[in-house]
């Protein structure tokens, strides 16, 4: 990896404008599950129920106390390195597909949720209702105040599209950098892996090769914990 280390330093050292985009794979090794793995959320449990609206619809409250669940560990959950070295690494945007809020948690600025967050919950019959949620306290399954609907996590579910503003933010900043370092991801989602390709240089990070390496000038295959610190101080030599 130490050659590939090297040209992605003097990408980020070249460039006055640079983007993350993340995946599951950055809040791994927080102890967050991915989802498409092996042994990852969705071989645990019915992506249809738990991953749709008609699921919810269905099942609300089995649904809702399974987000509660995943709430509270979030809740109990830290930051990693790789969060951290983001959140110092100056960079102009942080996109990620994440529904954690472990960046913002970091002290990165500028984080962009394409496929929403657990910290709130919206109206499930989309009058725009939306309230904070205490991650350590979730609410079990509640009424929308202005409407009377059920109240649902405010994230992404199959089936659904991505918040427009949040698109529209993420492909701005993607067009404009230099340089995206797309991390943890197997870049499998759409529409959100189309982003990478319209970057005009790729650094990918990833435990293993994943379907991002198409697009990428460079490949870092490890630990994101402990590679991006390592990038991130390679840009900056005054951060540390």
């Amino acid at each position: 990896m130490t050659a590939n280390l090297e040209v992605a330093r003097k990408l980020l050292a070249d460039a006055p404008n640079v983007v993350s985009f993340s995946g599951a794979g950055l809040s791994a090794e927080s102890g967050i599950a991915t989802f498409r793995d092996p042994d990852g959320v969705w071989k645990q449990v019915d992506p249809t129920v738990y991953a749709s609206a008609q699921g919810f619809q269905s099942q609300p409250t089995a649904v809702s106390a399974w987000y509660a669940a995943r709430r509270r560990t979030l809740a109990d959950t830290t930051p990693n390195d790789a969060h951290r070295a983001l959140a110092r690494s100056g960079w102009q945007s942080h996109i990620t597909q994440n529904v954690d809020n472990l960046l913002e948690r970091a002290g990165a600025p500028n984080v962009v949720h394409l496929h929403g967050t657990l910290d709130s919950d919206r109206c499930h019959a989309g009058c725009g209702y939306v309230v904070a949620v205490d991650l350590a306290r979730p609410p079990s399954l509640s009424t929308c105040p202005d409407c009377g609907a059920m109240l649902r996590p405010n994230v992404v579910w199959f089936g659904e599209m991505l918040p427009a503003s949040a698109w529209a933010t993420a492909e701005s900043a993607i067009q404009r950098a230099d340089v995206a370092v797309v991390i943890g991801t197997s870049a499998e989602v759409w529409p959100a892996a189309g982003l990478i390709a319209e970057a005009r240089k790729v650094i990918s990070v990833n435990t293993e090769r994943t379907y991002a390496g198409r697009w990428a000038t460079v490949e870092l295959i490890g630990s994101a914990a402990t590679i991006l610190p390592m990038l991130v101080t390679a840009a900056d030599p005054n951060i540390r």
